[in-house]
């Protein structure tokens, strides 16, 4: 099944690769950013202003919608009160879009929703406890969504999102970060890197999406690699292919307690409901990341 799908958030982070997807599988795709993107139509609008997105639901009357617009300011997000705002828009976003005739919701949520602590979260049995108000704010959005959705005839899907890397990324996470720091030989202090979290390139992230858009799965599915790695073994790994491996400052900077030891994601649904697998090993991943920002790095001096 196919149609017209908007996506929010279309030149963000998973946007630009969600673009390309979606188009592959068929779709007439537009999208809504800050910016163009070529190949793509793309339309301007404030999704914080409520005329502005009702305006361009109705100009697009789209069946089926890619909801990725959140604040994701790093070192930000967790606690930002912006969220409130997204949960907001979201929530009328989706009234605008069931009252145009839409009739597919995927929504973007994230790991944070669950209650830290368990081996490996499952959609169905793992309890949703989030310990941040990013967290909070998208585990009531989806809440909401589905009891609305159940009245209105929507058929809604939440992919909740792991830990993502790979070209693009902004610098203030993890990966852009640790590269930064590698190729210009500068310390980068970071936890003893003990803890295991499910790392998903963001282009097997974006397409896991458009698998979900296209599919008929409703409720969450989670959108990760099924297995978790020491973050020690990914800074490795990107050590191994830039050099300055002696720059990773291992220990110079102490883990919240409240971090969990383990954050794996549970990809039953994803791989069985959704038909849908990752193309990327780690190692490959860590090639194709690492050759992009070597591209788009300006040499120093």
């Amino acid at each position: 099944m196919t149609g017209r799908v908007l996506i929010t958030g279309a030149t963000g982070f998973v946007g630009r690769h969600a673009v390309p997807a979606l188009q592959a599988l068929g779709f007439e795709v537009h999208g809504v950013g800050r910016r163009p993107l070529g190949g793509t139509a793309m339309h301007t609008a404030d999704l914080l202003v409520e005329n502005e997105r009702r305006a361009l639901i109705a100009d697009l009357r789209p069946s089926h919608l890619l909801h990725l617009a959140w604040d994701a300011e790093p070192g930000r997000y967790w606690t930002s009160a912006s969220n409130l705002d997204w949960v907001a828009a979201t929530l009328d976003l989706a009234k605008a879009f069931a009252a145009q005739g839409g009739r597919r919701f995927v929504g973007a949520g994230t790991c944070a929703e669950y209650a830290w602590g368990a081996f490996r979260f499952d959609e169905a049995t793992t309890p949703c406890q989030p310990a941040t108000l990013y967290g909070a704010a998208k585990d009531g959005t989806r809440r909401i969504l589905t009891a609305y959705a159940e009245n209105h005839g929507i058929r809604l899907a939440w992919g909740r999102l792991f830990f993502l890397y790979g070209p693009g990324e902004r610098r203030g996470r993890l990966v852009s970060d640790a590269v930064h720091a590698l190729m210009t030989g500068t310390s980068f202090p970071t936890s003893t890197g003990h803890q295991r979290r499910d790392f998903l390139h963001v282009a097997d992230a974006a397409a896991a999406l458009a698998a979900l858009v296209a599919s008929d799965v409703t409720g969450p599915v989670n959108i990760g690699s099924g297995t978790a790695v020491p973050v020690r073994a990914l800074l490795d790994g990107l050590a191994a292919r830039i050099g300055n491996a002696e720059h990773l400052a291992y220990g110079a900077r102490l883990l919240n307690p409240t971090e969990p030891a383990a954050i794996e994601a549970g990809t039953r649904i994803l791989t069985e409901a959704v038909g849908f697998r990752p193309r990327f090993s780690l190692e490959r991943g860590l090639d194709d990341t690492v050759a992009w920002w070597r591209a788009h790095s300006k040499p120093t001096a």
